[in-house]
C-alpha cells in the first residue's frame, strides 16, 4: 500500500483521468459526499465480498474514507488479498474538503 495525497487525485480528475476509486465509508457516508468512488464498506471488505474489485488486483486501486484509517485497514486486506497497487488517500474527505475548492 503506499498514499496518495487529495491534491494529486483531484488533479488527475480534473485532467479526466480515469480512476479507479473504492470508496469504504458506509452508505450515509456516501450519501452525503462523494468523489465518484464505487461504494464498498469497509466490513465487506473484510469479510472479503469484493468480487467487483477482482478485475482490478494489478490495477491502481484507490481507496478512501471519512479521514484515511478505514481506507488504510481496506488496503492492508486487499494487499493480503493479491492486489497489487493499493493506494490510501492520505487524510480522506475531511482532507478533501479542506484542501479542494
Amino acid at each position: 500500500m503506499q498514499t496518495i495525497s487529495v491534491l494529486e487525485v483531484n488533479e488527475r480528475l480534473q485532467k479526466g483521468e480515469s480512476l479507479n476509486l473504492v470508496d469504504v465509508r458506509e452508505p450515509a457516508e456516501h450519501a452525503e459526499f462523494n468523489i465518484g468512488g464505487v461504494l464498498i464498506p469497509l466490513g465487506k471488505i473484510q469479510q472479503m465480498q469484493i468480487e467487483e474489485l477482482e478485475e482490478l488486483k494489478d490495477k491502481e486501486l484507490i481507496c478512501y474514507c471519512r479521514s484515511g484509517n478505514r481506507s488504510g485497514q481496506a488496503c492492508q486486506i486487499l494487499d493480503m488479498m493479491g492486489f497489487t497497487n493499493t493506494k490510501n488517500l492520505a487524510g480522506g474527505m475531511l482532507t478533501w474538503k479542506e484542501k479542494v475548492k
